[in-house]
C-alpha cells in the first residue's frame, strides 16, 4: 500500500472511471489498473466489481474511499503541523479567476514571497465554479474566486474585496447617463459562465434593460481593449487593486442600486494548507489596501 495508491483510488471514485482518474494523476490506465490489483491483493480485498463492462466500487471500495481521504489529508498536512508556529512554507496551488490575474494576484503573491519566502505558488487560472470544483476534487488549495450563489458546506469563503460595477466606455461619454449608453451603443458582454456575468445579466433584466450584443468576452484586459477601439460598452467590476493602463477609458456609475461582487478566498474545512493559506489571505488583504498595482522599471 502506498500514499501514490490512495491517491489514485480517491480519483477513481471522483472521475467515475479508471481512464479519467488515469488522466487526472497523469498515468497510464493500465498503471491505474495495477495499482488497485496491488491494493486488492495487499488487503485480500475486493474493492471493484469488475464483472460490469467498467469496474465499479463495491461497498467495501467505497468505505475505503473514506479512509483514504482522511489518510492523505493527514499525510499532506505533516510537514506543517510539525513546523514551528512562526515558520511558513510548502507549497500553496491557488486559483484564481482572469479579472484578479493582473492586479490583484500578483501585487498579492509579491507581499507573501516578502513575509514568506518558502512558500511555493502555483497559480491555476479558472471560473469560480470550475475552480471550486478543483477544490473539491483536491487539484488545487485554495482559490480567489467571485462569491457564488452556493458555497459548499465543506469549503469556507474569507471575504476579501468588494467591487462595484461600473460602465466602462471610451473616452468622452463621462456626461453621458449609464442608461443612456446602454440603451444606445453596443454591448460587449462579460461571460455568462462567470459569477460577475450572471450578476450583470440579473442587474440588466432587473432594470428591464435590453442591450445590443455585439461579443461576449471573458477577460477583462480583452473587454477593455475591444472598449478603447470603440467597438462598444460594457460592464465589469471597479477592480479592487488598479493597475497600470494607458487605454482611454472612462468608468460611469451605475447607479443607487449599483450590484457588487464580492472577492474572496474559499479553500476546505479541512484544509492541510491551511498556514499557508492564511497567509496567502493575509497577503491578498495587503494588496487591496495597497489598492495599486505598479510594474517597477
Amino acid at each position: 500500500m502506498s500514499i501514490r495508491a490512495l491517491r489514485t483510488l480517491i480519483s477513481i471514485h471522483r472521475h467515475g472511471s479508471f481512464r479519467a482518474a488515469a488522466e487526472a494523476e497523469h498515468l497510464t490506465p493500465a498503471a491505474v489498473s495495477q495499482q488497485m490489483r496491488n491494493l486488492e491483493a495487499s488487503w485480500k480485498l475486493e474493492l471493484f466489481e469488475r464483472s460490469l463492462r467498467s469496474p465499479k466500487l463495491t461497498l467495501t471500495g467505497l468505505a475505503l474511499v473514506d479512509e483514504a481521504k482522511s489518510i492523505v489529508t493527514a499525510y499532506d498536512g505533516l510537514a506543517d503541523k510539525v513546523r514551528p508556529d512562526d515558520e511558513v512554507s510548502g507549497e500553496l496551488i491557488l486559483g484564481a479567476v482572469p479579472t484578479t490575474l493582473t492586479g490583484l494576484a500578483p501585487l498579492a503573491l509579491r507581499q507573501l514571497k516578502k513575509s514568506h519566502p518558502s512558500i511555493r505558488v502555483r497559480v491555476v487560472p479558472g471560473l469560480s465554479h470550475q475552480l471550486l470544483l478543483q477544490i473539491e476534487r483536491g487539484q488545487i488549495h485554495a482559490a480567489v474566486v467571485s462569491k457564488p450563489e452556493i458555497i459548499p458546506s465543506s469549503m469556507v469563503f474569507s471575504e476579501i474585496a468588494a467591487e462595484e460595477l461600473v460602465l466602462l466606455s471610451s473616452q468622452g461619454t463621462e456626461d453621458q447617463p449609464a442608461l443612456d449608453l446602454l440603451q444606445s451603443q453596443p454591448f460587449i458582454r462579460f461571460n455568462r459562465d462567470a459569477v460577475v456575468g450572471r450578476k450583470i445579466e440579473a442587474w440588466l433584466q432587473n432594470n428591464g434593460i435590453v442591450v445590443n450584443d455585439v461579443m461576449e468576452l471573458e477577460g477583462l484586459e480583452a473587454i477593455s481593449s475591444m472598449v478603447a477601439a470603440g467597438l462598444g460598452i460594457s460592464i465589469v467590476p471597479k477592480t479592487c487593486v488598479a493597475e497600470n493602463s494607458h487605454l482611454p477609458l472612462t468608468r460611469i456609475p451605475l447607479g443607487n442600486d449599483v450590484p457588487i461582487r464580492l472577492l474572496g478566498l474559499v479553500s476546505r474545512n479541512d484544509s492541510p494548507k491551511a498556514k499557508v493559506i492564511e497567509a496567502a489571505e493575509i497577503a491578498l488583504l495587503k494588496a487591496v489596501s495597497i489598492g495599486e498595482f505598479h510594474i517597477k522599471t
